[in-house]
């Protein structure tokens, strides 16, 4: 049976890529760097600023390259002030209420955006337990992510789905040993399915989604077979 949902933030609660590209785009830029969204998609999306500054920008010192990743983070927080939840998710975690589902918020965001944008959608006090990659041995899309989160839940990963948007996240889910969904807000769905998940929706108001969760609630989920 279905026990607990587990949901990266970035791009999959809420849509920020283009808010990230954004800042990304103009802190690489005083490196007289420039990028586009396929550059964006294949080197910045769903990494951790750690790996992404040594790979962009490797002449920076390691205190020099945290110092660029906090201020890219604090711009990204200043123009990030009116952040809306993708379609259907506010639904979604009322289905979960009633069918009395854990939830657990798994996410490479620093810590201090995890918080910010919790506090701006108004969500923090959806999930039963957080987990950062900052708390983690390793980040997405490393396994250890989810990992924790299915011992914090105290469940197995056969009783839980992942939600991911990115093919780091996609990899770190799957390879904790969990089933998940794509949420195509920032890649196409047929590279979400590639990497690992059984299916790749647009939005948390999908009909596949719901017709597979409410088919999921009601049988294990080693039964579901994979759709796309």
């Amino acid at each position: 049976m279905l026990s607990a949902i587990l949901f990266d933030l970035d791009g999959t609660i809420v849509n920020t890529d283009p808010i990230h590209y954004q800042a990304w785009q103009q802190k690489l830029g005083n490196y007289g760097i420039e990028i586009d969204e396929t550059f964006y998609k294949s080197r910045i999306s769903g990494r951790l600023n750690p790996e992404i500054v040594k790979d962009i920008l490797p002449q920076l010192s390691p205190a020099d390259g945290e110092k660029f990743a906090d201020e890219k983070e604090a711009f990204f927080r200043e123009l990030a002030a009116n952040l809306k939840p993708l379609n259907g998710f506010s639904e979604l975690i009322a289905w979960t209420e009633a069918h009395q589902l854990q939830r657990a918020l798994v996410t490479n965001a620093p810590r201090l955006n995890s918080e910010f944008m919790l506090d701006v959608l108004g969500i923090k006090e959806a999930f039963h337990t957080i987990v950062l990659a900052d708390d983690c041995i390793a980040g997405k899309p490393d396994p250890a992510p989810y990992q924790v989160a299915l011992t914090k839940l105290g469940i197995h990963a056969q009783e839980a789905i992942a939600l991911e948007d990115s093919p780091s996240g996609i990899r770190s889910a799957v390879g904790a040993g969990i089933r998940t969904i794509g949420i195509a807000s920032t890649h196409d769905p047929k590279v979400l399915v590639e990497v690992g998940a059984f299916m790749a929706i647009p939005d948390f108001t999908s009909l596949q989604l719901w017709t597979l969760l409410n088919s999921m609630s009601e049988q294990d989920l080693s039964s579901i077979s994979s759709t796309s």
